[in-house]
């Protein structure tokens, strides 16, 4: 019996050799991985499952229960003979990987063949072989539900069940049974060792090739991610000659590739590497594969006669072509050529078309990112706009009420409301001023509203000259001064005073507008500046406005502050930094 067994062993290693080559069969990677196969590629993973039980009999060693001995090849069977074999290794992997019915095909097909080799044992086996398929399909749907491949200790258990259950249809079925129960002691020991260590070298194969594709698939998406972040900087700009170049450089330099190119729907807009001195990044489209991935928007892989290069030295022999796409729209095709065909593996294949996802979402976010700007602009143009009549009325009213005592100095305000807003004009088609010009403009501002209060109102200022060439969006400082006099110090009835103080703290600027008002409560702190704003002499608008200005070209960080105390005085400052 047992040196049956170390027999037996030595021969596991053809089963196992034979289990390597099937893993790397496509269809049978694709039962590995759990994925859909069709009807067809079921039909033929049950052949070739049952073929290899039929093997699994071939390999085996024949038993004379007779006269106790054995022939090391098995070609036919006599009445009193029996196999000691692998094939239940074939019928129990198919179960366990495709379940009941690739196992019962698999069994099938081994169990018919070893039924028609004859022998007292042949029914017995030929049945077990079925059954063995039933068994280890029972196991597929525990672990199909967790997605996973059975552990090496399952397989092992389940190899040696399944032979179990042949040595017990053997004595059940097997006539005569004195030559079953011989037969059965002299071989089931090792038989259902040999079946049961075979069954989880398989299974450990197989997980072997599950780890290798998920660290293999784990890389490709490491360096795809990579590639991604490098790029980023550069494709969040659009699709360009300007973006194209570099990109081109970063992918040549990570990528196993000869050459890369970045072409849009005409022409080629970059190209870095062999043939580079032929291949112009300048040139018309000219490939029918790069044509058909414009067309069609999926990836082509294109030979040595498709590369279409005129120059008779060029060492790109073949390339793979992936699409750029926006919006499902192929909007340009990015290209990696080698210099044989060979050098095209799967995984070169799998990377160019994570690269290929990944750029175009790239230059989605560019397209998302420009209209957002394009919509930021209009906003801020929109909310500039509104500020302009909101002062006007202002100003007219204070004007209107000088025509009446004092005409020169009514005409040299209007002169000052001209500068104001031709300065006001310029402003609305800009996005950003000078801290300087803002305060020009409120100087210019203010020359009117000191006409209206005469004596009763001061206007002092603490400015640092250095900072004055901070940028700021425009009409700033006016809405923060123009508050401070319409709700702060307008109902004093003398020393009312405003300072205008612009000072720099470490890399930022602080601008704070400070009077000695009335005040206002902790809660109109708390909305002033965040929505409008109703009361007896405005709405708010104005300081939400620019609160919402603040923002969209600074963050959060520059948003208003306030500060205020009842029959106290009012602060207002926000902080920039250097742009």
């Amino acid at each position: 019996m047992w040196e049956l067994l170390f027999v037996m062993l030595e021969r596991l290693g053809i089963i196992i050799a034979v289990a390597f080559v099937l893993t790397r069969l496509k269809f049978v990677r694709h039962l590995i991985e759990k994925q859909e196969i069709s009807k067809s590629h079921k039909m033929a993973v049950i052949v070739i499952f049952g073929l290899f039980g039929i093997i699994g009999t071939y390999s085996g060693i024949t038993i004379n229960v007779s006269d106790a001995t054995y022939s090391r090849t098995v070609l036919d069977v006599g009445e009193s003979e029996a196999i000691a074999n692998y094939r239940v290794i074939g019928v129990v992997v198919a179960g366990l990987l495709g379940g009941w019915s690739v196992g019962l095909g698999a069994g099938i097909i081994a169990g018919v063949h070893r039924f028609l080799l004859g022998g007292f044992t042949g029914l017995a086996c030929g049945l077990s072989a079925i059954i063995s398929g039933l068994i280890a399909g029972y196991f597929y749907k525990k672990t199909k539900e967790h997605n996973n491949i059975v552990s090496t200790k399952i397989a092992l258990i389940v190899g040696m069940g399944a032979e179990t259950v042949q040595m017990a249809l053997i004595l059940v079925i097997a006539r005569p049974y004195e030559q079953a129960l011989r037969l059965v002691e002299s071989i089931g020991i090792p038989m259902i060792i040999a079946n049961g260590i075979g069954t989880a070298i398989f299974i450990l194969i197989i997980r072997n090739v599950i780890h290798e594709e998920e660290k293999r698939g784990s890389l490709q998406a490491q360096k795809a991610l990579k590639l991604a972040d490098l790029t980023l900087k550069y494709l969040r700009s659009g699709l360009s000659k300007e973006t194209a170049q570099p990109t081109c450089e970063i992918l040549l330099k990570e990528i196993d590739a000869d050459a890369v190119s970045v072409t849009n729907k005409e022409n080629v807009l970059a190209f870095v590497g062999e043939g580079e001195d032929h291949h112009l990044s300048t040139e018309q489209i000219k490939t029918e594969a790069t044509q058909r991935v414009l067309r069609e928007g999926r990836l082509v892989i294109a030979h040595s006669w498709e590369i279409q290069c005129k120059h008779n030295d060029c060492p790109l022999q073949a390339a793979v072509i992936a699409p750029l796409k926006l919006k499902e729209e192929t909007i340009g095709t990015i290209k990696f050529y080698f210099k044989s065909e060979k050098q095209i593996s799967p995984m070169i294949i799998e990377l160019s078309k994570g690269l290929s996802t990944l750029l175009s979402h790239q230059l989605e976010l560019s397209e998302v990112e420009r209209h957002l700007e394009l919509a930021k602009q209009a906003e801020i143009k929109a909310l500039q706009a509104q500020v302009s009549p909101h002062f006007l009325f202002n100003a007219l009213n204070t004007i209107v009420a000088l025509i009446r005592i004092d005409p020169m100095k009514a005409r040299k305000l209007l002169i000052s409301l001209s500068h104001f807003f031709r300065q006001n004009l310029a402003g609305t088609t800009a996005t950003e001023a000078t801290l300087e010009d803002e305060l020009n403009h409120v100087r210019a501002y203010l020359s009117i509203e000191e006409a209206r209060f005469a004596d009763k109102l001061t206007i002092l200022y603490d400015i640092d000259e250095g900072v004055l060439h901070y940028k700021v969006p425009p009409m700033t400082l006016q809405p923060i001064v123009e508050n401070a006099i319409k709700h702060g110090v307008k109902q004093l009835t003398d020393d009312s005073f405003i300072l205008i103080r612009i000072q720099k703290i470490h890399e930022n600027v602080m601008i704070t507008v400070q009077d000695n008002g009335i005040g206002m409560t902790e809660e109109r702190q708390l909305q002033l500046g965040q929505e409008g704003i109703a009361s007896e002499t405005g709405t708010g608008i104005g300081l939400y406005n620019l609160n919402r200005r603040l923002q969209m070209m600074y963050g959060d960080r520059a948003s208003l502050q306030v500060e205020s105390t009842v029959n106290q005085g009012t602060s207002i400052s926000f902080t920039i930094g250097k742009k």
